[in-house]
């Protein structure tokens, strides 16, 4: 039967949630209700708040009695994704819905991250109506504005809350109907990079790799598209990644705007997914406009690529750290994967007679590359071609395609 996990703060919204399970039952939906009250011991939990702290790995008395609340919301964050997450996985659950204020939405927000893109999950919460991203992350998660806050019901709630439960049966009957092993009705899905001053090689890779029979899903190297990449091939939805534009890890070193996160690049070796990598305009590091960038950087070699970016080239040093970081994700990577160098310049304003043409610089990075991978599996390939040359980006989407059906 069909069956949605409903997660909220029973000790302060018992009533509300009792509504909304009667509500959902009266559908035809099973529930699942998940306690994630603080010092709740409401006897409506299905799974009690205690349950949530343990599957943390907290102790649920130690930590009532230190009335932390930062810390008891963390917890109870990482309680709940992982007993969400255990559920969809499972298969016990088709759906997810959780209501909440500011302190709700924060524990459910990375319950509602844990399951995978495509699986129903929908939050109702009084932060909707400004920056989500902290409550949605990379994920496909539906958010719906409370409109009045969640403190009893009443006609508006009704209205809102009753809206929330028909989308929620709505989508959870759907996803329960789909078959278990689909069949395939379009091509293997990869992943490529690109950014503004990659786009010729990455088009190039796009265009071989769709001759070659593939689904290509181009993911622009801004931060939020690089981890978005990376929840696709956490939720298995990837044949392959194409990570030819790696920016985003500059960024991260440096202090850019477009930083994905210390551990991009991680989830295609942590899965064993086939990926070619290179370092597309890693030359640069991103951020607003001019007035924006920090006084400690007005040494350095700044461009005005628009009048909200400027680009920051990156200095020798900065290059060696980087090339000593992918290696080292390259080097833990269980499954395939090749590096590719272009030996004349990784991005489009690094070759001769551009701005950002520095060889000592590239040099830097690529010995460390080298350095770091001698003596491991990654391949390493070396072309005497800058990364828009023709023939770069083809040359990596081939090599993904033999990595994938192994030839």
């Amino acid at each position: 039967m069909t069956t949605v996990a409903l997660m909220g703060t029973l000790d302060t919204k018992g009533d509300e949630f009792s509504w909304l399970r009667d509500r959902l039952t009266g559908d035809g939906i099973d529930v699942v209700l998940i306690d994630v009250g603080s010092f709740s011991d409401s006897p409506l939990a299905d799974v009690t708040s205690d349950q949530v702290i343990a599957a943390a790995g907290a102790d649920a008395a130690q930590l009532r009695a230190r009335r932390d609340r930062g810390e008891m919301m963390g917890v109870m964050g990482r309680g709940a994704a992982a007993v969400v997450a255990d559920l969809a996985s499972s298969g016990r659950i088709h759906g997810f819905l959780s209501i909440g204020g500011s302190g709700g939405s924060s524990v459910a927000a990375p319950a509602m991250q844990a399951v995978p893109v495509g699986f129903p999950k929908l939050l109702v919460s009084t932060m909707a109506s400004g920056d989500v991203q902290p409550y949605v992350g990379e994920s496909d998660v539906a958010i719906m504005y409370s409109v009045v806050d969640v403190a009893g019901i009443n006609s508006i709630s009704t209205m809102v809350l009753g809206n929330a439960c028909a989308a929620i049966t709505g989508m959870a009957r759907a996803y329960e109907a789909r078959p278990a092993a689909p069949e395939q009705d379009h091509n293997p899905p990869v992943g490529v990079t690109m950014f503004g001053l990659t786009t010729p090689a990455a088009d190039e890779a796009r265009r071989t790799l769709t001759d070659l029979g593939y689904e290509v899903l181009v993911f622009h190297a801004t931060g939020a598209g690089g981890r978005a990449m990376e929840k696709l091939v956490d939720s298995d939805l990837l044949a392959g990644v194409c990570d030819l534009t790696t920016t985003e890890l500059a960024d991260d070193l440096v202090g850019g705007v477009l930083t994905a996160g210390p551990h991009r690049m991680e989830a295609a070796g942590a899965r064993g997914l086939p990926q070619v990598v290179s370092v597309g305009a890693l030359d640069m590091v991103n951020f607003g406009p001019r007035e924006t960038v920090p006084p400690k950087f007005d040494d350095r070699n700044l461009y005005v690529h628009n009048p909200t970016v400027t680009l920051m080239r990156t200095s020798p040093e900065e290059m060696v750290e980087l090339g000593r970081r992918i290696a080292r994700k390259l080097r833990d990577a269980a499954g395939p994967a090749q590096l590719f160098l272009p030996l004349r310049g990784v991005s489009g304003i690094d070759v001769d007679g551009q701005p950002f043409r520095d060889a000592e610089a590239d040099e830097a990075l690529f010995a460390a590359l080298r350095e770091g991978l001698s003596g491991s599996h990654v391949g390493l390939n070396e072309l005497d071609l800058a990364v828009n040359d023709p023939g770069f980006g083809r040359a990596m989407a081939e090599a993904l395609h033999r990595q994938i059906t192994n030839r």
